[in-house]
């Protein structure tokens, strides 16, 4: 089974989610979970860590496809922050930077956050 795990850290209610490990199809239900969890507390302004994320495949990909609208929806984003080069990569090849803000570090997602109320 891979290894997978999602950590949750709040600041300045903005929620921050941390992955690390492979996202694929046998842990995207993890990350499913953890973002209903958040539409659930009604919990829609999210950064999403990926320093730690070794691999992501479709499955995880399309997670995050999966919420995006309903987020929007409520006056929230998901943004996305320290991306290792091979999971840009990734995302970058499938155009998710045209509907997804992307940050070199979770500070930067964070500020975007702030400055934008």
């Amino acid at each position: 089974m891979s290894d997978f795990k999602i950590n949750f850290r709040e600041t300045s209610n903005i929620n921050i989610v941390d992955l690390k490990g492979y996202l694929d199809a046998h842990t995207a239900p993890e990350l499913e979970g953890a973002f209903q969890k958040l539409m659930n507390g009604k919990q829609y302004n999210i950064v999403v860590n990926f320093k730690n994320l070794s691999y992501i495949s479709s499955a995880g990909l399309g997670v995050f496809m999966a919420y995006i609208e309903e987020v929007r929806k409520n006056k929230g984003d998901i943004k996305l922050a320290n991306m290792p080069p091979k999971i840009f990569n990734v995302f970058d090849i499938l155009g998710f930077p045209l509907l997804y803000e992307i940050y070199p570090d979770e500070k930067d997602a964070l500020t975007k956050f702030t400055s934008n109320k």
